[in-house]
C-alpha cells in the first residue's frame, strides 16, 4: 500500500513537473516514491541550498512551479538563505522536508516551524490521512500568495501505509483582481484624464505587469498615448516596441534615458513596487511629475505616488486605452501634437559609456568586455545573475526580450553565493535556451559545490561569466572609500577556468578583449557536442558601475 511519503510524491507531481534536491534520511521515501511512480523529473544539486535556487529559478524562467527537497535538521538549516530570497521575490516554490517525529524531537532536530515562519514562509504538514489535501493546499498556498512554503513530513509519519491516494482537488487560484466601487473606477477616469492631457507622458512596468501578462496591453496603451516607456530590473522586455522603451530606470539606467524620464509631466507605475533602487533612492522623478501607481498591493508603496488603484495590470491597462481612447476621439485638438516619443532620440538615450579595453591598473575594463561580450552571446538566451557588484554590467549592456530571459537570485534579500543552482533551474524550465549565469569571485566561490550541478545539467546548453577582481567588489567600494581596512574585502585571485575543467566544463582566462574569441566560436558550435563554458574576466575592480556609485553617494 502507499505510504504517506508516497501520497504527497503522488500528490506534487500532478501539479509540478520538476524537483530538485539532496536526498537524506527525511526525504528518502518521497524522493524513492518520486522516482519509482512519477513522471516528475527530479535533478539533484550538491547543496540543499541549490535546491531551493534551482525551484526559484525554475519559476521565474518559465512561470510554472517547481519543488525543492532536503532532509531534516542540517539539511532544511542549509535552505533558509533561499527561502528568504524567494520570500523576498514573491517566488512560489514547495520545499519537502523531513521533520522531526511527531513523538518530540531528537537531538539533532530544530523547531522547523519557527525557522522558516522567522524568514517568511509557511510550513504545512502531511499527516497520517491527509497528506494529498495537505500537498494541494500547500501548492495552492503558494501559486495563491506568490510565495514558497515548506511541506513537512514527520520522521516516523513517512512510511506509514495511508491506503489508495485520493483524487485531491484541483488548487484553486484567485481571479485577477480588477478595480472595484466607486473610487476605483474615477481613478481610472482621472488617470486616463490625464494621460489624454499629458504633453510628456511616460509608462513604467515592473515584474508584476509581466506576471499579469499586461504586455500587449501596455503596448497599446504607450502607442495611444504616445508615452516613452521603461522596465524596472525585473521588468525588462515587457514593452513590446522597443523604439520608445528607454531601458531599465534607477542605477541601471543610461543617465541620458533617466534625464527623459524626469522630463515627463505624467507617469503611471504597472507592477513595481517603486523600491529605492529603481527610484534612484527619490530621484526618478522630478518634483512636478504626477505619478500613478497600478499594483495589487494594498496600497500605494512609494510617497511620491498621488494616485493609486488597486488591480491587475493587464486589465487596468486595458480600461485605460478605453477611456483615453475615448478622449481622443472627442477632444478637437486631437490631431494637432506630436507624440513626445518621436520628438526625442531615443537610441541616443539609452547609450552607456563603451569603457576602454583595460583600466589604468592594467586589468580588464568590465564596461567594454560587457559590451563585448553582448554581441557574442547566443540570441537565445536566458541570464541569471548571482548578487554582487558586478551586477550593473550584465543589466546594462545585455538586452534581453522579455523579463523571464533576465533574472537577478539573491538581489532581493542582498544575498550573494545563488548562482550556479540558478542554471540547473533555469536549464531545466527552458531546454531550448543557452542559460548564461553572470556571477562575481565572492559568490562564485561562496557557491562553488553547485559548480558540478550548472555543469552537469546544462552541458553545451549552459555557460557562465565570473567578473574575477579578487575582491568582494561592493564592499570595497562602500567601506574601502571609507577608509576601513581592506583586507577582509580581498581574496585570493581564484582560477575559475581551473575549476571549471575539473568538472567537466571548458574555462578561459580572460585578460583582454581577443581573449572573448573562443566565445564567439562557441556560440557558432552545436551545442550537443560542446561543453559548458566558464569565462573567467579578470576585471578591474576600479571602475565602479553607475548604481554602485549612486548608493555611495546615498551611503556618503
Amino acid at each position: 500500500m502507499p505510504s504517506v511519503s508516497a501520497h504527497v510524491a503522488l500528490t506534487l507531481a500532478r501539479h509540478i513537473d520538476h524537483v530538485f534536491g539532496v536526498m537524506g534520511n527525511g526525504n528518502a521515501y518521497f524522493l524513492d516514491a518520486l522516482e519509482k511512480q512519477t513522471d516528475a523529473e527530479y535533478t539533484a544539486v550538491r547543496h540543499e541550498q541549490g535546491a531551493v535556487v534551482a525551484a526559484d529559478a525554475h519559476f521565474r524562467a518559465s512561470g510554472r512551479i517547481a519543488a525543492a527537497t532536503a532532509t531534516y535538521g542540517a539539511g532544511f538549516t542549509n535552505t533558509l538563505t533561499a527561502l528568504a530570497e524567494a520570500v523576498q521575490a514573491h517566488a512560489p516554490l514547495v520545499l519537502v522536508v523531513g521533520d522531526e517525529p511527531t513523538s518530540g524531537p531528537r537531538p539533532w532536530d530544530v523547531d522547523q516551524i519557527a525557522l522558516a515562519s522567522g524568514v517568511g514562509a509557511r510550513t504545512y504538514t502531511a499527516g497520517h490521512a491527509d497528506a494529498a489535501a495537505t500537498t494541494v493546499i500547500a501548492i495552492e498556498h503558494a501559486l495563491t500568495y506568490r510565495v514558497p512554503v515548506v511541506l513537512a513530513i514527520p520522521y516516523d509519519v513517512a512510511t506509514l501505509e495511508a491506503g489508495p491516494v485520493p483524487e485531491a482537488p484541483e488548487p484553486r487560484l484567485p481571479a485577477p483582481l480588477a478595480p472595484r466601487g466607486e473610487f476605483g473606477e474615477g481613478m481610472l477616469e482621472e488617470i486616463a484624464r490625464a494621460l489624454h492631457a499629458a504633453e510628456r507622458p511616460f509608462l513604467l512596468a515592473g515584474r508584476g505587469a509581466w506576471l499579469a501578462g499586461a504586455g500587449e496591453a501596455l503596448g497599446a496603451l504607450a502607442d495611444t498615448t504616445g508615452a516613452l516607456t521603461a522596465s524596472t530590473a525585473l521588468g525588462r522586455g515587457v514593452f513590446p516596441d522597443a523604439r520608445y522603451d528607454l531601458g531599465v530606470t534607477g542605477g541601471f539606467g543610461a543617465d541620458g534615458a533617466m534625464a527623459l524620464v524626469r522630463e515627463a509631466d505624467v507617469a503611471v507605475v504597472f507592477g513595481a513596487s517603486l523600491n529605492q533602487f529603481t527610484m534612484r533612492f527619490g530621484e526618478l522623478f522630478s518634483p512636478g511629475t504626477r505619478v500613478f501607481q497600478v499594483d495589487i498591493a494594498p496600497a500605494a508603496t512609494h510617497a511620491h505616488v498621488g494616485g493609486f488603484v488597486r488591480g491587475d495590470a493587464r486589465i487596468v491597462a486595458e480600461r485605460l486605452v478605453e477611456r483615453v481612447r475615448a478622449a481622443a476621439a472627442s477632444a478637437a485638438d486631437a490631431a494637432s501634437r506630436m507624440p513626445w516619443r518621436e520628438s526625442v532620440d531615443v537610441a541616443a538615450a539609452r547609450g552607456y559609456d563603451a569603457g576602454d579595453e583595460l583600466a589604468p591598473d592594467g586589468r580588464l575594463d568590465p564596461r567594454s568586455a560587457a559590451r563585448r561580450i553582448a554581441e557574442l552571446l547566443p540570441e537565445e538566451r536566458v541570464v541569471v545573475s548571482d548578487g554582487g557588484h558586478f551586477i550593473g554590467w550584465a543589466n546594462m549592456y545585455w538586452p534581453v526580450a522579455s523579463p523571464d530571459r533576465m533574472m537577478m537570485v539573491g538581489t532581493a534579500f542582498q544575498a550573494i553565493g545563488q548562482g550556479w543552482p540558478s542554471v540547473v533551474g533555469a536549464t531545466r524550465a527552458r531546454p531550448e535556451a543557452t542559460v548564461v549565469l553572470t556571477s562575481g569571485d565572492g559568490g562564485g566561490l561562496m557557491a562553488i559545490a553547485d559548480l558540478e550541478s550548472a555543469v552537469r545539467a546544462a552541458r553545451g546548453r549552459g555557460m557562465a561569466v565570473i567578473w574575477n577582481d579578487a575582491a568582494y567588489g561592493a564592499e570595497v567600494n562602500l567601506y574601502g572609500l571609507k577608509g576601513l581596512a581592506e583586507e577582509p574585502m580581498l581574496i585570493p585571485e581564484v582560477d575559475f577556468a581551473a575549476l571549471s575543467q575539473a568538472v567537466g566544463a571548458e574555462g578561459v582566462v580572460v585578460r583582454s578583449l581577443a581573449d572573448l574569441e573562443r566565445l564567439r566560436t562557441w556560440t557558432a558550435e552545436d551545442p550537443a557536442s560542446r561543453r559548458f563554458l566558464v569565462l573567467d574576466l579578470r576585471v578591474s575592480g576600479r571602475v565602479i558601475a553607475p548604481y554602485q556609485q549612486e548608493i555611495i553617494r546615498v551611503n556618503s
